[in-house]
């Protein structure tokens, strides 16, 4: 069995370019480094940038040679009003009704469930950046198979300034913390389902370093940096633990543990996505 993958980056062309300059890699690299490592059969992935000027959206009919389809994070805002979000939207709609498996991160989550008819605002927190703390499962996720393997409470890896306020008609909360109510979700909508997750599975440490180092200015303008050597200097510290994960101090000092340090619990979710999702629903499909 082999599995096809669509990738669906929605970064602007400046903004890869930006990330690109600072160190990070291409969001849609990181997703389809991620599928490939956790798909227990060989894949193939194409790869969407729906924000480019020469962008070619797929027709609903080329959406059914995909298995799967993946989003990635992206900076742009789901009430954006621009060509380049309506478009996204709509492309979500059209991978419901199809029918195909998608899952994604973050701007992915949001994407989804505006698409379904719920909504999303600015979080009047302010950012959640850095490390996600204290994510707790609802009931629904405990029980629910993306978390399966999941501790009840966890951090992960996060990057965002909006948030789900609204959830459509079919979706399901199945994690939340104190600083966003949705941190996970599942939508059913149309003849299609979408798993997916406020926080990054597809960062580590030096990801989150180099995104880190692009947004300094913004970061320190929110607060979370008193001045420019502060940053690099925490920037510096999560390369070093990322460069040597037995640096105890380093790890003490960031709090961080292996929720995110260790790949196999940290992308938990998209392995639950590809083998208790993708796959079934391709044997089903290839049976009928």
């Amino acid at each position: 069995m082999n599995l096809r993958f669509l990738i669906i980056d929605g970064y602007t062309r400046a903004a890869r370019e930006e990330l690109a300059a600072g160190g990070a890699s291409i969001a849609a690299d990181l997703y389809s480094a991620m599928l490939e490592q956790w798909s227990p059969v060989p894949i193939a992935c194409d790869k969407l940038y729906p924000s480019d000027p020469d962008r070619d959206m797929p027709s609903p009919e080329k959406l059914y040679r995909y298995d799967g389809v993946a989003w990635t994070g992206c900076s742009l805002g789901c009430n954006d009003d621009s060509a380049e979000v309506a478009d996204q939207i709509q492309l979500q709609r059209d991978i419901y009704e199809v029918g195909i498996p998608s899952f994604g991160s973050c701007w992915a989550a949001q994407i989804a469930v505006v698409a379904a008819g719920g909504r999303v605002t600015i979080n009047p927190k302010g950012r959640e950046m850095g490390i996600s703390r204290k994510i707790g499962l609802t009931n629904e996720g405990l029980g629910h198979p993306m978390h399966t393997g999941r501790r009840a409470i966890f951090d992960a890896f996060t990057s965002h300034d909006d948030e789900i306020t609204q959830l459509p008609s079919g979706g399901v909360v199945l994690s939340g913390n104190a600083f966003s109510d949705v941190q996970s979700v599942c939508v059913t909508h149309g003849n299609g389902t979408f798993w997916g997750v406020q926080y990054h599975p597809e960062y580590d440490l030096h990801e989150l370093a180099r995104l880190t180092f692009c947004r300094i200015e913004k970061l320190s303008r929110k607060g979370f940096f008193q001045s420019r050597d502060h940053a690099l200097a925490y920037v510096d510290d999560l390369e070093q633990l990322h460069q040597d994960a037995t640096r105890k101090d380093l790890a003490w000092k960031l709090g961080i543990d292996d929720d995110v340090t260790n790949a196999n619990v940290r992308c938990t979710e998209v392995r639950n996505w590809i083998r208790q999702m993708v796959i079934p629903t391709k044997l089903t499909n290839a049976s009928s």
